[in-house]
């Protein structure tokens, strides 16, 4: 009796979603194995940050906002456009009318026009990684992206402007760290025509 409780203990300890109800007798412990036995492993990934990102995306515009407004109050802030299109046949043509449309109705004056090929990531998929969906080139390898980083350096234009934030990167932790590249190393934001959705109540 004293071994089977061990075991229900050991068990339970091993598998907190799980509750023993009841006297824990050889029954119970093989009813647990089989439960273990079956349930479905938990995802490696770890959740989307996408209500980070937004935060971050929001604090940088508004931070270039207070800035066009302390220096030249009727000044439009300055954007390129960048577009990720999927293969070498395809146009950023609609994009650019998207990207030129979202930038007519928020105000901002759009610039320059870059885009780049999608070049899938061969392994796309790192346990421990916010990626979720096809990874390409980072946008640091990317020709285009790296023309819109030299002018927002040399302070050409307050931001970029993109469809989604697939353009610059389906990883969390690569999306993050080019929002916070722009905004704390060059003072500049990324705006998206599609905005993230911030995860729901669990």
């Amino acid at each position: 009796m004293k071994t089977s409780r061990s075991l229900g203990d050991m068990i339970v300890g091993f598998s907190p979603r799980i509750s023993l109800v009841g006297s824990r007798d050889r029954t119970d412990a093989d009813t647990v194995r089989t439960q273990e036995r079956h349930r479905e492993p938990a995802p490696l990934e770890r959740p989307a940050r996408s209500g980070e990102l937004v935060r971050l995306r929001r604090q940088f515009r508004r931070e270039a906002t207070e800035r066009r407004d302390r220096r030249s109050g009727d000044r439009r802030l300055r954007v390129l456009a960048y577009s990720l299109v999927t293969s070498r046949n395809a146009t950023p043509d609609e994009d650019w009318n998207t990207l030129q449309a979202e930038a007519e109705q928020h105000g901002y004056a759009m610039g320059a026009r870059f885009h780049d090929v999608a070049v899938p990531v061969t392994t796309t998929y790192r346990p421990g990684s916010g990626a979720g969906r096809g990874v390409y080139t980072p946008p640091w390898k990317r020709p285009g992206w790296g023309e819109v980083e030299r002018l927002i350096r040399g302070g050409f234009a307050d931001g970029v402007i993109v469809l989604d934030r697939h353009n610059n990167s389906s990883d969390d932790d690569e999306c993050r760290a080019v929002i916070k590249e722009l905004g704390e190393r060059y003072q500049a934001f990324i705006h998206l025509v599609i905005p993230e959705k911030p995860p729901g109540p669990t």
